[in-house]
């Protein structure tokens, strides 16, 4: 059984108003890109690396592999136009065993803790299937310009990456949906409408993806090297 990650890098960065997409944008000196393809990197667990991307960056990527000695990260390939295009156009690159696990990751999400990591591959060897998230922490409000009503938070999670699956699991969900015509926003809706169970593991706030400028500057922060 092998462990593949793979980390769709085809987003254009518009939320956080920057000239070239986020996940390439340097942080003392280093793409952020890299600080995620690291957490893969360095983990025991994880064999091979894949990055689905515009094809205007493959050279840019070349390079980080080279530099930063990216060993595992063994594919660069094209992305889609959407993120759910790119993931299966890494999972189609791939030579796969029905028990193989699958492992989805945002390239801006470059704080993931280790042990979330390890937590969740073996949830996902278990399970089947395993979406990292977090409980829903303030008061949540439905309305537009005026609060019209509030949201019991108790049984409500935000989802974050990494999204873990059995090969079997993952190239179903995403086949039924190129059959149907059906676009979700992330691996784990695409597999809960094929009809699996999602098992959750609880996340972490360090596990947060770089969307905005407030974003921005908070890991320019965080990232900034100890003196």
């Amino acid at each position: 059984m092998k462990v593949y990650a793979i980390i769709p890098s085809g987003g254009k960065g518009i939320r956080a108003n920057t000239a070239m997409p986020k996940q390439y944008l340097k942080f003392h000196g280093k793409e952020l890109i890299a600080y995620s393809i690291e957490v893969f990197q360095r983990s025991n667990l994880v064999d091979e690396i894949i990055i689905a991307a515009q094809n205007e960056f493959f050279e840019l990527l070349d390079s980080i592999k080279k530099t930063y000695g990216f060993t595992k990260l063994s594919h660069i390939i094209e992305g889609g136009a959407e993120r759910q295009y790119s993931v299966f156009n890494a999972l189609n690159s791939l030579e796969c065993s029905d028990e193989d696990i699958i492992i989805v990751h945002d390239a801006v999400r470059p704080l993931l803790p280790q042990n979330l990591l390890v937590n969740s591959i073996q949830t996902a060897k278990e399970f089947g299937s395993a979406v990292v998230a977090i409980k829903a922490k303030d008061t949540l409000i439905k309305g537009k310009e005026f609060v019209e009503s509030y949201i019991d938070r108790k049984e409500i999670y935000y989802a974050q990456t990494p999204q873990v699956f059995k090969y079997k699991i993952i190239i179903d969900a995403f086949r039924r949906s190129q059959q149907e015509n059906f676009l979700g926003t992330d691996e784990s809706m695409l597999v809960k409408r094929a009809g699996y169970n999602i098992k959750i593991v609880e996340g972490s706030t360090l596990n947060f993806k770089i969307t905005t400028d407030d974003d921005i500057k908070l890991f320019e922060m965080i990232s900034k090297p100890k003196l």
